[in-house]
């Protein structure tokens, strides 16, 4: 039977981060291969993919590579919770540095299509404390209800504090997705009953209580993301003994993967995760959905378009 070819969207990609540019630890190890990272995850199936605003400078450079690679890349723009500290080291003040975050969105509507990363994150707190990240987490509600654009979450380890903050504000933004989760049952149902979305990455197979609640949630309720560079499926996840079983089955085949000291333009580099990757999550996400890798790929893909990319084509 004939079926369309599949289509995703990587609702988490950090290609601002320098290694997707050659660059690691401030060190160039191989040339700049953003371009071939693009291509393979063109031949993946990747139709649009997300990329992360995680501050002001960030947001700002999601913006550039969306410019530079239309139709393929569109920016969030926010702050995350562990870089919430530097707003209050703004030149001008934790009101400009918001008024800036702001101004890149009105400026640049038509690639910009969710306000964040942003949320709390108590994992990390020595970046920036609890006070700090409530604080500013709350900002970002108004970034969200003054241009209508749906949000992009992040919930770590906050006892309550995250749901609790969103649903104080849930009637401020449209809608939104919780990415990189890796919480309990419980803590899914709290977000699906704020009318929510889950993302799911290679972070979200590390345990089997993990894969239980991957397979608790609603279809017509994820999304999938990378997370890239971060997040990949790991031989001591979990999840790894599924993909496993799916590339038995004649699943796709990840590309050749080399270190980064013998890097070569078509092999993707060890311990560097990237958009084609996402393959590897659809495959876990459908074993434990007991649903085909096309069916699934459809349903992840109808939920974001409705989301984040409701006036936009992606091809």
């Amino acid at each position: 039977m004939f079926r369309k070819a599949m289509k995703l969207i990587d609702i988490g990609a950090n290609l601002t981060d320098p290694v997707f540019r050659g660059k690691y630890r401030g060190k160039q190890a191989h040339p700049d291969d953003l371009v071939h990272i693009l291509a393979r995850a063109r031949a993946s199936g990747i139709v649009g993919m997300m990329v992360t605003g995680g501050n002001l400078k960030e947001s700002a450079e999601a913006i550039r590579l969306s410019r530079e690679y239309p139709g393929q890349l569109f920016a969030t723009v926010g702050c995350h919770p562990t870089r919430t500290s530097e707003v209050d080291r703004h030149s001008n003040g934790a009101t400009a540095y918001f008024t800036e975050l702001r101004q890149l969105i009105d400026a640049n509507r038509d690639v910009v299509v969710a306000v964040g990363e942003c949320g709390l994150d108590y994992d990390r707190l020595h970046f920036s404390g609890k006070d700090v990240q409530n604080k500013y987490f709350e900002r970002q509600f108004e970034l969200a209800e003054a241009t209508g654009l749906p949000m992009f979450l992040h919930d770590r380890n906050t006892g309550g504090d995250f749901v609790r903050i969103v649903r104080e504000n849930r009637s401020r933004f449209s809608n939104g997705v919780v990415h990189s989760f890796t919480g309990t049952v419980e803590e899914a149902r709290a977000l699906l009953d704020l009318g929510l979305y889950i993302g799911i990455n290679g972070c979200s197979f590390k345990t089997e209580e993990n894969l239980a609640v991957v397979k608790s949630i609603p279809v017509d309720r994820l999304m999938i993301e990378t997370d890239c560079p971060y997040c990949d499926v790991r031989r001591t996840h979990a999840g790894h003994k599924l993909l496993e079983q799916a590339s038995m089955a004649g699943g796709w085949a990840a590309p050749d993967s080399k270190k980064k000291e013998r890097w070569a333009s078509d092999s993707t580099v060890k311990g560097r995760n990237e958009p084609c990757m996402i393959r590897q999550v659809l495959a876990v996400m459908a074993q434990l959905h007991s649903i085909s890798e096309e069916d699934l790929a459809e349903r992840l893909f109808e939920n974001t378009k409705a989301v984040f990319f409701k006036d936009i084509e992606l091809q």
